[in-house]
């Protein structure tokens, strides 16, 4: 395990070909600050550009949180003005984008509360697993806020418009059973068995071929935009690359030869 990378309110740090991001607020439930969504940030852009890394793990310090939304006793410093406001939304945008085009799979691993920002930044990962006891909310209508385009769309796109509305309508906590009925996590587990099993999950995923892997994720976010904004000549390219890849020849071969095949992404 490499020292992990700390800055104020963030970790990251790289266990074999898997990276961590860990929002350590936990004294706050994980409340996110304006420098920590812009440490998020440059984090993953670190991970991106580590051709050694090959999965994320998204997850929040403390045991008793994932992400419970903004921190509210910043918005005085860092929401005081309308420009002070624009530039946090700015960074928020900024960091849910980069979670959710990152180029490499991303596992949002969630314990405890799910809350508001948290939720968003958990509908960035491509997967969520959690814990029996955790909680999701999006409590925008208790507090007058408006959600963006944006955001919606993605719970939409995850959970489908009628429990998209009941979130929201509601603005109630919801447990984790009632999260996985939904679709809003893919895995519900026993406290216990969350980090391990994640972890194995994260290998697996790691062990298989990084080509054919990122380009599904790349095809999957193209099939969820609009037609005219899909770059289809980009996801053909991927998918030509994995049949001219040495990946694809070792692959072949080592089924031949019943062995676990050794893929380098090349």
């Amino acid at each position: 395990m490499n020292a992990p990378l700390t800055t104020d309110k963030m970790l990251s740090r790289k266990e074999g070909q898997v990276g961590y991001l860990t929002f350590n607020n936990p004294d706050k439930l994980n409340a996110v600050s304006l420098d920590m969504w812009e440490a998020a940030e440059s984090y993953l852009d670190a991970f991106k550009r580590d051709d050694n890394i090959r999965v994320v793990i998204v997850t929040g310090a403390g045991g008793k949180a994932f992400v419970s939304g903004a921190d509210i006793s910043k918005f005085g410093s860092e929401r005081s003005s309308k420009e002070a406001s624009d530039r946090y939304n700015e960074a928020v945008d900024r960091a849910y984008g980069a979670f959710y085009d990152f180029p490499k799979p991303t596992i949002a691993m969630i314990r405890g509360y799910c809350v508001g920002g948290g939720v968003g930044l958990a509908l960035a990962c491509d997967m969520r697993i959690c814990t029996e006891g955790s909680k999701f909310a999006v409590p925008a209508a208790k507090l007058s806020l408006g959600y963006r385009y944006s955001g919606l769309k993605k719970l939409v796109d995850v959970v489908g418009p009628s429990f998209a509305k009941e979130i929201f309508y509601t603005a109630r906590q919801f447990t984790a059973q009632e999260a996985q009925g939904m679709g809003l996590v893919n895995r519900v587990l026993p406290d216990g068995e969350l980090e391990s099993y994640v972890q194995n999950y994260a290998e697996t995923i790691a062990g298989n071929a990084p080509l054919t892997v990122d380009s599904v994720k790349f095809i999957v976010n193209e099939i969820l935009k609009d037609p005219a904004d899909r770059d289809m000549a980009k996801a053909e390219a991927m998918v030509q690359a994995c049949f001219a890849s040495g990946d694809y020849i070792e692959g072949r071969k080592a089924f031949m030869e019943k062995r676990k095949p050794k893929f380098t992404g090349k």
